[in-house]
């Protein structure tokens, strides 16, 4: 099952000292808006997310459609066709996308150990 470009999406408490911190590490910011208090930053093919105020807990982030890049791939297995498919291996969906839809959508589910992964996709 192919899921897409992965990030992590971080819960911060302060976005400057977050983005300051991630640079040390080698990111550079590739998208967002610090004013309105979400970043994405880059290191490669690595992308992270910092996003102040937003969420509760970090997420494990699935964009399908999509490069490290943010580029939309050619060919690429729609999210509500990734959710269906998890819906039928017993997979419980808590927040679903919309089956009769096309374009973007999204689901979100919980692992075992309560991580909460998004499947977000953006095409």
């Amino acid at each position: 099952m192919e899921l897409g470009n992965f990030s992590v999406s971080l819960a911060v408490k302060d976005i400057e000292a977050s983005k300051l911190f991630y640079e040390k590490l080698g990111f550079t910011v590739f998208a967002g808006d610090q004013t309105q208090n979400w970043l994405i930053m880059k290191n490669g093919v690595h992308n992270i997310g910092l996003f102040q105020g937003m969420f509760d807990n970090n997420i494990l982030t699935f964009n399908p459609g999509w490069s490290s890049d943010a580029r939309p791939l050619g060919e690429f297995t729609d999210v509500r066709e990734l959710q269906r498919r998890l819906k039928e291996s017993g997979v419980d969906v808590i927040a679903e996308a919309d089956e009769s839809s096309t374009g973007p959508a999204s689901f979100m589910i919980v692992d075992p150990d309560g991580n909460t992964i998004l499947v977000d996709q953006h095409v």
